[in-house]
């Protein structure tokens, strides 16, 4: 693979393109309706650039929050919704709807819209509704940090792993799992059973490399983000342990485009020769501890992407 072909805009265009050609009509959750396809993988170095898509804009804002949010162990939309950022907040809306006994108005109607902006400015101003109403059960921050053991015990999968990171760096067992399958109906009530599920850690000539396993991709919506989140959670394990930078693995499963999400995938394509120089992410190299990131300890350097591409989300 020549370094255009290594670019994530090629790698994911060319992803596209591969559903849209080959991908099977099937159903779903959201009754929506995909092109999938099984099983499918991109490969980023992460010393050739920060894997930002340039053929569209992704908002990194929202990317670096929720990356935060996870690693704290949180799982409360408050911290979300006082920053700013709301990409989880259809599911809880709904669910809190739901809970409530209240007609659940069509998605991306303006009754929605408005009752979702009411429900989150309520969770950022009332304390007591946020506690009630803004969990999302044991979602990703909860499991990788909290793993709840048959004993009453919790486990801190992130603590171990930056541990076997420095002390055993050539283990096989450096693996991150949200997948508590014993969780999965709590984590549906409020939010989502976890999508990218599993990853795994890999040290070789002192390069940290990371292999993620997406069960469910959005791959219009969601997958951008992915990429990059994973992009930076390497990142900062790597200088937490003191390593370098080695590869970012995106492993796919069911992976899929959203029938409501083919013609903006088909507008991205049409931008394939006019892919742009891949960003560059600079972290603040004080921090030492993987607790002590905050927003301000990253930025973006020289994204120049083409102008956002809107789609509806599927909930």
């Amino acid at each position: 693979m020549n370094k255009d072909e290594k670019h994530v805009d090629s790698q994911y265009l060319k992803l596209l393109e591969h559903i849209l050609q080959s991908g099977a009509t099937k159903t779903d959750r959201t009754g929506t309706g995909t092109k999938s396809v099984f099983g499918y993988q991109m490969r980023f170095d992460l010393a050739d650039g920060f894997p930002l898509l340039t053929t569209k804009k992704v908002h990194m804002k929202g990317i670096i929050h929720e990356l935060i949010w996870f690693l704290r162990g949180d799982t409360n939309l408050k911290y979300l919704a006082d920053n700013g950022v709301g990409i989880w907040d259809e599911w809880p809306y709904k669910a809190y709807l739901k809970k409530n006994g209240i007609p659940v108005p069509k998605i991306e109607s303006d009754e929605w819209k408005t009752g979702l902006k009411e429900y989150v400015e309520k969770i950022k101003t009332d304390e007591v509704f946020a506690k009630e109403n803004g969990d999302l059960g044991p979602i990703y921050g909860y499991q990788w940090r909290n793993w709840p053991t048959p004993n009453g015990g919790h486990i801190d999968q992130i603590k171990i792993v930056i541990e076997q990171l420095k002390k055993q760096p050539d283990s096989r067992r450096m693996i991150v799992s949200a997948w508590n399958v014993a969780d999965l109906d709590a984590m549906a009530v409020s939010g989502l059973p976890p999508c990218h599920c599993i990853f795994q850690f890999y040290v070789a000539e002192n390069k940290l490399s990371c292999l993620l396993y997406q069960r469910s991709c959005d791959t219009f919506l969601g997958v951008p983000y992915n990429i990059a989140s994973y992009a930076l959670l390497t990142m900062m394990m790597a200088q937490v342990t003191g390593l370098e930078l080695g590869e970012f693995i995106w492993t796919g499963g069911d992976t899929h485009l959203y029938s409501n999400h083919l013609e903006q995938a088909n507008l991205q394509i049409s931008r394939k020769n006019e892919i742009r120089s891949m960003p560059t992410m600079k972290i603040n190299p004080e921090v030492k501890n993987i607790e002590d990131f905050v927003f301000e300890d990253f930025e973006l350097i020289g994204y120049d992407p083409h102008p956002i591409i809107k789609a509806p989300i599927a909930v």
